[in-house]
């Protein structure tokens, strides 16, 4: 027959450690980071106009990188810090502690490139393609042009310019979105792949 545990105000106190704490961090990581890819995302693009989504994504997406740094770094220091093997096998990835530290530090490095690099370029983009509509009076996905009815030729070699330049635009954006949101796939997947780990493992260290 198993134990019955009671529950003391010693065993209570003890719920405040460093594996305690490691697991509130992961659980805020992994389900922050699966609200914003798969749930949150879509709910705003079926809710809102084209670019109210775009500048809402432009202020979410920067606090949830940021914050998925400072938690995914929060959990690499804590694992080193219990794993001491980590620091005396870090050159070897199939040690299974080590292992761990190279999954975290993917997701830090997938979220860095999006929250330094990517994500800036994506918005910059965006913001572009935005200003381009305006001049040209039409959304960047609409087909043909603007019709004028003076100077048509003229009209239409700018148009034509127009055009070409939020062709430009859709390639360059659709190319740096595709960019990031691998990057932040993967690092969900990898989130996901220690969440396995430390559930059949355990966080407690040595």
């Amino acid at each position: 027959m198993s134990k019955v545990e009671q529950v003391t105000v010693s065993s209570l106190l003890n719920l405040f450690s460093s594996n305690g704490l490691y697991m509130i961090l992961y659980s805020w990581l992994f389900g922050m980071s699966l609200w914003i890819t798969f749930f949150g995302g879509v709910i705003a693009f079926k809710t809102l106009p084209r670019q109210q989504f775009g500048n809402l994504q432009h202020k979410t997406f920067p606090i949830y990188f940021l914050i998925s740094l400072g938690l995914v770094s929060s959990l690499l220091l804590i694992w080193t810090s219990a794993h001491p093997d980590v620091l005396t096998y870090w050159n070897r990835p199939l040690v299974a502690d080590v292992l761990q530290v190279y999954i975290l530090s993917s997701v830090l490095i997938a979220q860095g490139a999006n929250h330094f690099v990517i994500g800036p370029m994506t918005s910059s983009t965006m913001f572009e393609r935005h200003r381009l509509e305006k001049e040209e009076g039409k959304a960047y996905n609409e087909p043909g042009v603007r019709q004028v009815s003076h100077d048509l030729q003229r009209w239409r070699v700018m148009l034509l310019q127009v055009s070409d330049a939020m062709k430009a635009l859709n390639k360059r954006f659709g190319s740096l979105h595709g960019i990031s949101s691998l990057l932040n796939l993967s690092a969900v997947l990898a989130i996901g792949f220690h969440g396995l780990w430390i559930g059949n493992n355990g966080v407690k260290g040595y």
